[in-house]
């Protein structure tokens, strides 16, 4: 009874709170808004409260498309309205397997919030494989007809590995912060960002680096070919009223 009652309490208006990361594009070392990553946090004041620990405990009870879709319609309905901008929201590969809805679902509840469906990246967030493989496969096909990107989670930790970035051709590969922060003075980092982005070339896919916290990580990146990145050296997760104003006037 009382998990139910905390999977109510996520599930129920106002359980879920978005926060809009920055997502920064370097030309010439010029940073440049090129959109958000929407992301999600529990009922105030609880455990839950934390992404992490909100998240490990849906996977654990299987609700990830429940879950899923109301992360999804708080985030559009908050997010930044500026039409140049892209707007990044987290899917669970498992939802995308067997929510057969969910494209649908995604374009109605962006259409409803005035947003082009062409300025969404449905990021996939891989924790295991997902259920129905051939539905998988359908769904993507059906985002992308619908002009949505898509980008996967986490390249080179578990799940998202070789065989998921040959299934999903992803339009960009997220590289997790564990590869990024050490790697002005780690050649082995280092390595492992070159071989991303080579990856990436070859797909016709970018990279984006997440945890970017220093000038320092930001030059090693835009020397291997990253371009695009997010971290406290541009801007913390921000509120929605924050992201709104942060997109009028975006630092240069």
């Amino acid at each position: 009874m009382r998990e139910h009652r905390a999977l109510n309490a996520i599930l129920e208006p106002g359980g879920i709170t978005p926060v809009y990361q920055p997502i920064m594009r370097l030309d010439g070392g010029t940073p440049r808004l090129a959109g958000f990553e929407c992301l999600s946090r529990g009922p105030k004041g609880t455990n839950f409260e934390s992404a992490n620990v909100l998240f490990e405990y849906v996977r654990l009870k299987r609700e990830e498309t429940l879950v899923d879709r109301a992360c999804v319609a708080a985030a559009l309905a908050g997010a930044p309205k500026r039409e140049s901008l892209q707007l990044t929201v987290n899917v669970h590969a498992s939802t995308i397997g067997r929510d057969h809805e969910f494209p649908d679902f995604l374009c109605e509840t962006a259409a409803a919030n005035g947003i082009a469906c062409d300025r969404l990246v449905v990021e996939i967030v891989e924790h295991a494989p997902p259920w129905d493989s051939i539905g998988f496969a359908a769904a993507l096909d059906r985002l992308r007809a619908s002009g949505m990107c898509i980008s996967l989670d986490d390249v080179g930790l578990g799940q998202s590995n070789f065989k998921m970035i040959l299934d999903v051709r992803p339009d960009f590969l997220k590289l997790d912060r564990y590869f990024v922060g050490s790697c002005p003075t780690d050649r082995n980092r280092q390595a492992v960002i070159r071989a991303v982005a080579s990856l990436a070339t070859h797909f016709g896919a970018e990279v984006v680096a997440e945890g970017v916290e220093n000038r320092a990580v930001a030059d090693v990146l835009g020397e291997f070919g990253v371009r695009y990145m997010q971290g406290v050296l541009f801007a913390e997760a921000l509120s929605g009223d924050d992201a709104r104003a942060f997109a009028e006037d975006p630092p240069r």
